[in-house]
């Protein structure tokens, strides 16, 4: 069992820095990828969708290596039945749409984050939009495959980069879409009511 998580884990991280090298490829000014994730880097609440579902179950959390290489989770897995849609978080422009080690990816570089710009991932999924493609918030960038995830079930993970480094891609989503149902009064006991 340790054996069979510690190589997910090992393909896990491999692939995100497959993911890293080929976004990043297409850009000669880039660095390579040699930056640690930082937590504390600012990313504006821009998001007005999550990229599945209305309220979907985090399967895993964001969990940032302390060296670019180190063990950790890259992004949020987000629990998703085969061929549900996949939308854009935030508006932006389709920087890779296409396969990496035979999983569907789609990369999108967020308007008005910057430059370079924010780039969110999803994966696994089968792409409805081509490169180059600029997409609004909430429209369908394709659908989750039925294999290709590295969760128990299926789930698609969405990740989150400036360059080289990964961020949280939950701190796109506003507090109104990260908690569930709205705010509710409750009554107070104990407390004498105030004087007449």
């Amino acid at each position: 069992m340790r054996c069979a998580r510690g190589v997910r884990a090992t393909w896990a991280m491999l692939l995100g820095l497959t993911l890293t090298v080929l976004a990043t490829a297409a850009r000669a000014d880039a660095p390579p990828p040699t930056a640690p994730p930082r937590a504390d880097a600012p990313v504006p609440v821009i998001g007005r969708t999550w990229p599945v579902g209305l309220r979907p179950s985090v399967l895993r959390g964001w969990d940032p290596p302390a060296t670019p290489y180190g063990r950790g989770h890259r992004g949020v897995d987000l629990a998703a039945p085969p061929g549900t849609p996949v939308r854009a978080v935030a508006a932006g422009r389709v920087s890779f749409a296409g396969r990496v080690a035979g999983k569907g990816v789609v990369s999108v570089e967020l308007t008005g984050t910057g430059a370079p710009p924010l780039r969110t991932t999803y994966e696994p999924v089968r792409a409805s939009v081509r490169q180059g493609a600029e997409v609004q918030a909430g429209e369908v960038l394709g659908t989750i495959e039925p294999t290709g995830s590295h969760c128990t079930v299926t789930c698609m993970h969405w990740g989150l980069l400036k360059e080289a480094t990964y961020l949280d891609p939950l701190s796109l989503l506003p507090p109104s879409l990260l908690h569930r149902g709205p705010s509710r009064l409750l009554p107070v006991l104990g407390v004498p009511p105030p004087p007449a």
